[in-house]
């Protein structure tokens, strides 16, 4: 069995990221800039939000935190979304979901540049991305698709099971693997709970479980040497932490580990990546924006 250690490929993508970030500053150049939108006081947003701005200071990026009251109007955010729209500093908008409820998520999103859509969930980007035209992905399932990729993991005619369907993950990401281009041309398949699982993740080559429920994948779920890519981030109590609780992904780890040949430990696995692809698909954006 080998872990595949996220922390580490997305530091070395940071890393990367620094030495052009620092080739611009050289020749004079202005460099990549994301402005964070955050409406409210959730504390998982703000966690997530200056962990984003803290990853852009580290490799010379300009960013910016908007922070906004929660009882905002939607033509308030709006108008602030076109701001930066309109300026020229920043080259990615995320605008950090969830949102309040009295704001409508997909007007929210439609709002936002194409060019500047770093999260990849304008539905311009989304149609681009299932015909396979190059565009902005989803960060996480572009973060599981560079994990393949840097750990030498075959994909070309593997069978790749997708366990869940969200639009920020499971859609994505079989759409992107499913492309007959290098690093995918992959046979996919979704399934979630309105069928046998079971019957489905037993057949994976390659598994990436992104369904939501604590140690859901269970050892006589899967197959031997199976590579696995666990999405799953959720807080399950836990007497023997001083926290109360502890982090686990949708995999039961340790039951799995025994018949896997690759997996994404949970933390420190997929989480890492995300922000990384969104660093990367700023610098995308600027790319495409002063060029």
């Amino acid at each position: 069995m080998k872990i595949i250690d996220g922390k580490k490929v997305a530091s070395d993508i940071r890393a990367e990221l620094k030495v052009i970030t620092e080739k611009l500053i050289s020749d004079g150049k202005k460099v990549p800039g994301l402005a964070a939108i955050l409406v409210g006081d959730n504390p998982a947003s703000q966690v997530y939000v200056n962990s984003k701005a803290k990853a852009c200071g580290e490799i010379g990026f300009k960013s910016v935190i908007e922070k906004l009251d929660s009882n905002i109007s939607q033509t308030a955010l709006i108008d602030k979304i076109k701001f930066y729209n309109e300026n020229d500093d920043y080259h990615g908008i995320l605008v950090q979901l969830p949102l309040p409820k009295h704001i409508d998520e997909s007007e929210i999103i439609n709002s936002i540049s194409v060019n500047k859509d770093v999260d990849g969930f304008h539905p311009v980007s989304v149609g681009n991305l299932v015909i396979g035209n190059k565009t902005f992905a989803p960060c996480t399932p572009a973060g599981i698709q560079e994990l393949l990729k840097r750990y030498s993991i075959e994909i070309k005619g593997k069978h790749v099971v997708v366990v869940g369907r969200s639009n920020i993950v499971g859609k994505p990401i079989a759409n992107m693997l499913l492309q007959k281009k290098e690093n995918a041309n992959s046979i996919v398949t979704v399934c979630h709970s309105a069928g046998d699982v079971k019957k489905f993740t037993k057949q994976a080559d390659i598994l990436i479980a992104a369904i939501g429920v604590p140690n859901f994948i269970k050892a006589d779920m899967v197959s031997e040497g199976v590579v696995i890519i666990d999405v799953g981030i959720n807080r399950i109590e836990d007497s023997s932490s001083a926290k109360g609780y502890k982090i686990v992904g949708d995999v039961d780890y340790e039951d799995v580990s025994p018949k896997v040949s690759f997996i994404t430990p949970v933390p420190g696995g997929v989480g890492p990546m995300t922000i990384a692809m969104l660093l990367k698909n700023t610098l995308l954006a600027y790319q495409k924006l002063t060029n």
